[in-house]
């Protein structure tokens, strides 16, 4: 596969953050970008963050290439399903589905164990594990007909390590496990999934929470991965000959970025895995 202007992508959850960065990276290969989220402008930006889709659809433009933002609540599967086939009437195609919308709850960064904070933390197991499965499960037949694609999961360390408690964890174990398993079905159809550990990013959230306490998080800016880091792997591990024997695997960002020289803020980015663990090894239970 090499993304170029005839190719299309989906970006979910690119209102801002990861999702954001990563769609204006996937741009500068001039493909069509598709974009959801909530928010499409700051008429309804409730969030009490910077970042719109019509904001991400103007990076999008200026990095070259063409953005479809569409409004899209990924708890709700009817949104998800108009959203599918409007790629398809439009394109009948699709080459990278990037599943990157996931909801935070303001309590999961909270002090305390997870029976002090509210119930409301399992809804990154709705929006985000879950809706991770239903994208999937609406382009893949979309990769299959054309025998070609590629779909990633976004996911963390958190997957590994304890961070920020059992529901953030088993949400991204999750994703992790569906890439694999995935990854088994659509092998024949030449199609790939995989899921990427994400590093510290600098994301608006995350700007916010150091400007808040500078003296506390100050030192560790150094440490951050630009919001594009993981779009510009995206587009590196899409245009690999060797991506199908890449499929299936869980994936370090910063890692695979070495691996494709690819910087980031002018410097070589570094894995958290000394500190943070090393992805689990799958096995496919299947005899080739």
């Amino acid at each position: 596969m090499t993304l170029d202007q005839s190719s299309v992508v989906l970006v979910t959850g690119a209102s801002r953050g990861a999702g954001r960065g990563i769609a204006c990276a996937l741009a500068q290969s001039g493909c069509t970008v598709y974009i959801t989220g909530r928010t499409l402008d700051n008429s309804n930006n409730n969030s009490g963050l910077p970042g719109t889709l019509t904001h991400t659809a103007k990076t999008i433009e200026e990095a070259g290439g063409t953005a479809v933002a569409v409004v899209c609540d990924h708890a709700k599967d009817d949104n998800v399903k108009q959203l599918f086939q409007q790629i398809e009437r439009d394109h009948g195609r699709l080459d990278v589905l990037v599943n990157n919308a996931t909801c935070l709850p303001d309590a999961l960064t909270q002090p305390g164990p997870f029976w002090e904070k509210p119930l409301n933390l399992l809804d990154i197991l709705n929006v985000g594990m879950r809706s991770h499965y239903i994208a999937s499960y609406y382009a893949a037949p979309l990769m299959v007909k054309q025998q070609s694609g590629l779909i990633v999961n976004t996911s963390s360390f958190g997957a590994r390590c304890y961070m920020h408690g059992p529901a953030y964890g088993a949400g991204k174990s999750a994703a992790d496990k569906m890439a694999h398993d995935m990854a088994v079905d659509l092998k024949p159809h030449n199609v790939a999934s995989v899921s990427i550990w994400m590093g510290l990013l600098l994301t608006e959230r995350t700007q916010a929470v150091f400007d808040a306490e500078p003296e506390k998080y100050g030192p560790m800016i150094e440490m951050t991965e630009s919001p594009e880091l993981t779009g510009h792997v995206i587009a590196a591990l899409a245009n690999d000959s060797d991506l199908m024997n890449k499929s299936g695997q869980i994936l370090i960002g910063a890692e695979l970025a070495n691996e494709y020289d690819i910087l980031d803020k002018g410097k070589a980015p570094i894995s958290h895995a000394p500190m943070l663990g090393e992805p689990a090894q799958m096995n496919p239970a299947i005899v080739e």
